[in-house]
């Protein structure tokens, strides 16, 4: 889901898991605005939010919730807004979206900014500037000459121009199915979560029932490949009894 962070008078929109920390949402901040986790505090309503607990431990966030961040000056030496930081465009097909970044940043930054906000598999994104593609991640962006402002074209590819490939993966399952079991898979990085479930239902690894598929904290969609998800060998996905309902 899509929540709104609030600050500096501007409203920021994030991308959050269901069962994301707020630790987590707070490292999120800190990579897209340079803010310290030790300096943040976020808070609902007026309720602050604690490290400790996730998304799904507060029912009053849902999609659009605003979340004020209020930033603790004693805990750092600057504002993330300094003068090293500039404003570029990201703009997609049918929208566009405003982000953060140092001109130091590279263009492997960028993207994971933009997968943070967006949910786009950093694999899947093509980056254009002024006509040329942003083709080397670890180049810095002030080598392809962005500044303030600068207009950045999010091309999509398709999993068609994305040729398959063998993946081994970990299922990791909760505390209460089969005591924390680690099960190690070999799959195509074109397989969907459904593939997934419907195969570690045919071994009898997991009883028939709803799951959900968890990989570096964001909800897996069923009807989407491991390769749109980003996951590559070696990752582990968590697997969780239960359903979650998309706006």
């Amino acid at each position: 889901m899509k929540v709104v962070i609030v600050a500096w008078g501007r409203e920021f929109p994030l991308q959050v898991g269901a069962e994301e920390a707020v630790v987590e949402i707070k490292r999120k901040i800190e990579l897209l605005f340079g803010v310290p986790v030790s300096a943040q505090t976020l808070a609902v309503f007026g309720w602050e939010l604690v490290d400790g607990l996730d998304m799904e431990d507060y029912p009053i966030i849902s999609e659009a919730t605003k979340i004020d961040l209020t930033i603790n000056p004693m805990s750092m030496s600057m504002s993330p807004l300094c003068t090293r930081k500039i404003q570029v465009t990201v703009k997609f097909s049918s929208w566009q979206i405003n982000v953060e970044v140092n001109k130091n940043d590279t263009v492997r930054s960028l993207k994971e900014k933009i997968h943070i906000l967006h949910g786009t598999p950093i694999k899947r994104m093509s980056l254009f500037y002024s006509g040329k593609e942003l083709d080397e991640d670890f180049r810095n962006l002030n080598e392809y000459g962005i500044n303030e402002l600068s207009e950045i074209i999010v091309f999509i590819k398709t999993m068609s121009l994305i040729s398959a490939r063998n993946l081994s993966i970990v299922v990791q399952t909760s505390s209460c199915l089969l005591n924390s079991a680690r099960i190690p898979l070999e799959m195509k990085d074109s397989s969907t979560i459904n593939d997934l479930t419907r195969l570690l239902f045919s071994r009898k690894i997991l009883p028939e029932d709803d799951y959900l598929f968890i990989h570096k904290q964001r909800i897996m969609r069923d009807n989407c490949s491991l390769g749109w998800h980003g996951v590559e060998n070696g990752d582990y996905l968590y697997v969780f009894k239960g359903t979650v309902t998309r706006n």
